[in-house]
């Protein structure tokens, strides 16, 4: 049987609880946006419920703990095909042991969990480390990001920790949506951008940042030494699809 949800993690949860008021032990959970039927196929459409997903979400922690439960998000956030599915039978063997689960590599659903969370993990640090934010004429830093994975919602915290005394947002070009922290809280916020907004210009950036991001770039092309240049060495520690973003690159 197919559920088809929103794609939020909420009706993801959702979909995990009304497959077990099915009794289906083989579901298929795919996003609508996803979703190419056939007329052959039982579908059934899921309306995300906050009272559904919390009883889920309620139970996993209390059978999968907080590193469990962790792990369950940070894969959902992979946005990978069929991810879905991988978690439902990751879940499953979690409700259904009577010990912790999380390293049960021999499983093949918490195997792949794994590998996935680290990868995702990995995605999340390089966007608290690449993210170069920009002064707008409002007064608010931003930036622009494409990761891989859908990674903002883990970078939320650590951005407000090192920045709580400015505005700022970040801006996932990609899935349309960014977070925007206003000196008090974190809250994700969709904007109409310009394709511009990627421009090194003084319609929206204040003349002072454009001159500092020369000034940077400055003395980056200066203290690069380039006799011993390693451009292998350097897309593995900074990978070319992040180098759009990033001042010392693009000016």
């Amino acid at each position: 049987m197919i559920f088809i949800y929103d794609a939020s993690f909420e009706g993801f949860l959702s979909a995990v609880f009304t497959a077990y008021e099915y009794k289906c032990e083989q579901p298929i959970i795919v996003k609508k946006e996803k979703f190419i039927g056939n007329f052959f196929e039982e579908i059934e459409e899921v309306i995300t419920s906050e009272e559904k997903s919390n009883r889920v979400w309620k139970k996993i922690k209390a059978k999968a703990g907080s590193r469990g439960s962790q792990q369950i998000y940070w894969a959902f956030l992979s946005e990978l095909d069929e991810i879905e599915n991988t978690l439902f039978q990751y879940i499953q063997h979690a409700l259904a042991s009577s010990k912790d689960i999380t390293k049960d590599y021999a499983h093949p659903a918490v195997l792949k969990v794994a590998q996935t969370v680290k990868q995702v993990g990995r995605e999340k640090h390089r966007m608290d480390a690449f993210v170069r934010f920009r002064k707008t004429k409002d007064a608010i830093y931003f930036a622009t990001v494409e990761p891989d994975f859908n990674v903002l919602p883990l970078n939320a915290k650590h951005f407000k920790n090192r920045y709580s005394d400015q505005k700022w947002c970040i801006y996932d070009l990609k899935r349309n949506y960014g977070i925007f922290y206003d000196l008090e809280k974190v809250e994700v916020i969709q904007l109409e951008l310009p394709a511009s907004i990627l421009d090194t210009s003084t319609n929206f950036f204040t003349t002072e940042e454009i001159q500092f991001q020369h000034l940077w770039k400055n003395y980056f092309d200066s203290t690069n030494i380039k006799s011993r240049k390693n451009t292998k060495l350097h897309q593995q520690h900074v990978p070319k699809r992040y180098w759009k973003y990033l001042s010392e690159k693009y000016l």
